[in-house]
Parts: C-alpha cells; sequence; structure tokens
C-alpha cells in the first residue's frame, strides 16, 4: 500500500498552540476588557466581500490592491475577496445595514486578515488585527478618544512604556492640496536621485516617497517641505486641540512630521505606536481619520476615524502569560467510579471550579498526572466511597487528606480556594452575579458566596 503523504501547512499561515495561543488570547482578552471600559460596540464583519469595495477603498494602484489581495471567482461570477484590513469592510457595513442612525459609533472588532507578501517576523500572510473605529464623529475628541484607548491597551498588556505615539496632522483638503502641490515639484526637481519605486509614487501617490526605506530617497525625502507652512487656520486649530487633548488625558506623545497616509481620503490626524524591539517592523498599532472614505464606497460625506493593530506584534511583545492553573484534578479507580466520577466534575465545574480528570494509568499515575496539572487538590474516588456517598479530597501541597459527603465537596472546595487567594477559581467580573447587601454591592460566585465589595 502507498504511504500516504500529510498536507503540510500553508506557507505564511501558523498553527496557534501553547505558549503562543496563551499570549493571543491575553491580547484578545485585554482588547475587549479595555474597548468595554471605553463603550466600544462589538461588531463582526464577513471575512471576505466583493472586490470592489477594497478596490474602491484602497485605491487600484496601492500594492495591497494590485499585489497582495486574496481575490477568487465565486460559482456565480463575482469577484470576492478575503479581508487585507477591517476599515473597509466596517465602512460598508456603515452604508449598507444603516447604522447612520447610531452615529456617531464607536465599534471593535477582531480576526483574521489576508495579504499575499513575504513571511518575516511577526508578519503572515493569514495574520490577525485589532481593530477600533468611530464613524460619523468630526471633533477631535474622536481623536483624543481613540488614542487614549490605544494607550490604554498598551498600558493594560504592559508595554506601554516601550512604545511611542508619533503623530502628524494632514490638514484638511485645502492643507493637503497645497502640500501635494508643493511636494510634487519638489520632487519633480530631483526626480534623477529616486528610487523606481519612488519614480511611480510620484505621479499617484507623492506623499507615500516620505517614509520611503530606500537609501536613495532618503535625502530628497528628508529635504522635502513640511506641512506645517500649508495647514490653514482650521486645520491647526484642529491638530491643537487633538494634542491638547492627548496632554490633558495624559498619554505622551512625539511630533513626526514625515509620518504619511498615501490615500487621498485621509485627513487631519495621522499617528503610529512604534517599538524599537520588533526591528524593521516596529510599528504595532496606527490609524488616522478618512473622513473620505465613505464617499468613495458611495455614502454621503461621512467622518470617520480608526486604528488597527497586530496581534502577532502584539503578542511577541507582552510578557509570557502563565498556563492556566488546575483547581482539581478528579481521580476514580475502578469502572464504577469512573462513571460516578462524571457526577463530581459536573459539579465542580458548575460552582466555577477548573477541575480536570484523570481516567488512565494506575493510581500512582493518575496522582502524578494531578501533580503535572499543578492542581490544588485532588478528588479521589474509590468503591468505598461510592457506598458511603462519600468523596476523599487530597490537599496536593500539604499530603493530608480527608474524607467529605460528595454533595459538599463542590461548595467546600470553592470556598477553601477562594479562601487561599485562588483567583484563578474566581469567574471573570461579566460573570460574576452583583449582590446587595446592607446599602453595599457584592461580587458573588454563581454558587451565591459573597466574594468582594463592588
Amino acid at each position: 500500500m502507498a504511504r500516504i503523504e500529510t498536507p503540510n501547512r500553508i506557507r505564511g499561515t501558523q498553527d496557534i498552540f501553547g505558549e503562543n495561543q496563551r499570549r493571543f488570547a491575553t491580547v484578545l482578552a485585554t482588547f475587549e476588557h479595555v474597548a468595554r471600559l471605553f463603550c466600544f460596540q462589538r461588531v463582526d464583519i464577513p471575512v471576505f466581500e466583493s472586490t470592489a469595495v477594497f478596490a474602491r477603498s484602497l485605491g487600484e494602484t496601492t500594492d495591497v490592491v494590485s499585489k497582495e489581495m486574496y481575490s477568487f471567482e465565486d460559482r456565480g461570477g463575482d469577484s470576492l475577496t478575503l479581508r487585507p484590513e477591517f476599515t473597509a469592510g466596517i465602512a460598508r457595513a456603515y452604508l449598507t445595514e444603516g447604522w447612520q442612525q447610531f452615529a456617531p459609533l464607536k465599534i471593535v472588532s477582531s480576526g483574521a486578515a489576508f495579504r499575499y507578501e513575504r513571511p518575516q517576523k511577526g508578519r503572515f500572510r493569514q495574520f490577525h488585527q485589532l481593530d477600533a473605529e468611530i464613524l460619523g464623529a468630526p471633533e477631535p475628541a474622536a481623536e483624543v478618544e481613540l488614542l487614549t484607548f490605544a494607550s490604554q491597551l498598551l498600558s493594560e498588556l504592559g508595554i506601554g512604556e516601550e512604545v511611542t505615539l508619533q503623530l502628524n496632522t494632514l490638514g484638511d483638503a485645502a492643507t493637503r492640496d497645497a502640500w501635494r502641490d508643493a511636494l510634487v515639484a519638489h520632487f519633480e526637481a530631483h526626480k534623477a536621485e529616486l528610487s523606481e519605486d519612488s519614480l511611480m509614487r510620484l505621479e499617484k501617490n507623492p506623499l507615500r516617497i516620505l517614509d520611503s526605506k530606500d537609501p536613495r530617497d532618503r535625502p530628497a525625502a528628508d529635504s522635502a517641505p513640511d506641512i506645517d507652512a500649508f495647514l490653514t487656520p482650521e486645520a491647526r486649530e484642529f491638530f491643537d486641540a487633538v494634542t491638547s487633548g492627548l496632554d490633558a488625558a495624559g498619554v505622551a506623545w512625539t511630533r513626526n512630521p514625515r509620518l504619511v497616509r498615501g490615500l487621498d481620503y485621509y485627513r487631519h490626524t495621522a499617528f503610529e505606536f512604534v517599538t524599537d524591539r520588533l526591528g524593521a517592523q516596529g510599528t504595532v498599532l496606527a490609524g488616522g481619520r478618512y473622513d473620505g472614505l465613505i464617499e468613495q464606497l458611495g455614502g454621503p460625506p461621512t467622518a470617520g476615524i480608526g486604528w488597527a493593530a497586530g496581534v502577532e506584534r502584539l503578542a511577541m511583545l507582552i510578557a509570557e502569560p502563565e498556563a492556566p492553573r488546575v483547581d482539581v484534578v478528579v481521580v476514580p479507580m475502578g469502572e464504577s467510579a469512573g462513571i460516578h466520577a462524571q457526577g463530581v466534575l459536573a459539579e465542580l465545574r458548575k460552582s466555577g471550579l477548573r477541575a480536570d480528570m484523570a481516567f488512565r494509568g494506575n493510581m500512582k499515575k493518575r496522582m502524578a498526572r494531578a501533580n503535572a496539572e499543578g492542581a490544588r487538590f485532588a478528588v479521589i474516588l474509590g468503591d468505598d466511597e461510592i457506598a458511603a456517598d462519600q468523596v476523599t479530597i487530597k490537599d496536593l501541597r500539604s499530603g493530608e487528606q480527608e474524607k467529605l459527603l460528595a454533595k459538599l465537596a463542590a461548595n467546600t472546595l470553592e470556598e477553601f480556594i477562594w479562601d487561599e487567594g485562588f483567583g484563578d477559581a474566581i469567574p471573570p467580573l461579566a460573570e460574576r452575579m452583583p449582590r446587595k447587601l446592607a446599602g453595599q454591592v457584592y461580587w458573588a460566585l454563581p454558587s451565591g458566596k459573597i466574594v468582594d465589595r463592588l
């Protein structure tokens, strides 16, 4: 019989497990937590859209559209594309689902995105993003809200001190048009010095030459005129309001006059949070105001601003999360005990305890499994315990053990683990039930036990 070859994982994808998965989960859980604090609503949009959504939003001439998108024709003959980013799909949903009625709308999303590019450190062809957007808010306060959100997210991930917020203004439409004309004139005078890519950008997106990494472009880019000379009074006032708001919120920032967004619908604020811990791929979160995007998708003039962050890059930066602690391991001995143990296990889990079962091997091997999982207690169940409707509880730290009525085991262990300060046994805040006693609000466990004052 011929040997069947196992298909390999596709280049640029990843199987996320163990420590890497814990890092991912920590980033996502922290993102959802901070989003709730800032009163952002969660939305989920399709993984694929009509190709036109991204072609119109990102521009036919951009590298993403022309080189990197995963596009295909479905059986109905429609051209579809796996999302390379979130903003375009969210803008489409804002129009087609009638979300204008909720403006200003503060929303977040997260999930996989797809780009066909060279895989490298922290960059994959299927990658994962966090996304935050505010639609229908033209005020500078929207910038402050989003940037404060991003700053607190990075701080709660433990990397706030290692990341720098770089900020720039692209001005209003009049500012941008005047600056663009000045840049074109400047780069036309230096065409002989520019790289091939920048010569192409000169025709389509001259602003992109400013952040070129090609050494041939740097002299011309560094000597190009700054936007400040072209800012209208209104644009300057807008940027001042953003920076004043950030100062009031305690968000540190630094001005980067070469930070740009090349597409024409970007206005006013552009920003990046950067670090020196990831080499050349130093940006971990970036965004800007895109007041012209909704119009490009056929909608009315609508203000919009948002940011995206790479989960992979954030996961690389955070401290290694601890593996989840197991509170209790049930150790049944014998066929009958194995069946009864399922009921004990169910009660432990209903009480909010992290419980597992060691069901293979002799007693020594099963207890070794309990110790290997870092469990606090073992609940041992054999024929004698079943006959007496009891269980044996063993403290895996001290080695002490005692018998207890089976119906009391879950509540007793829950209270003991809480009293000992084993917080992993306590459900997240969102899963606890508020109780009011003597005018004070407390958090209670699912069993009803009061554990903390709010």
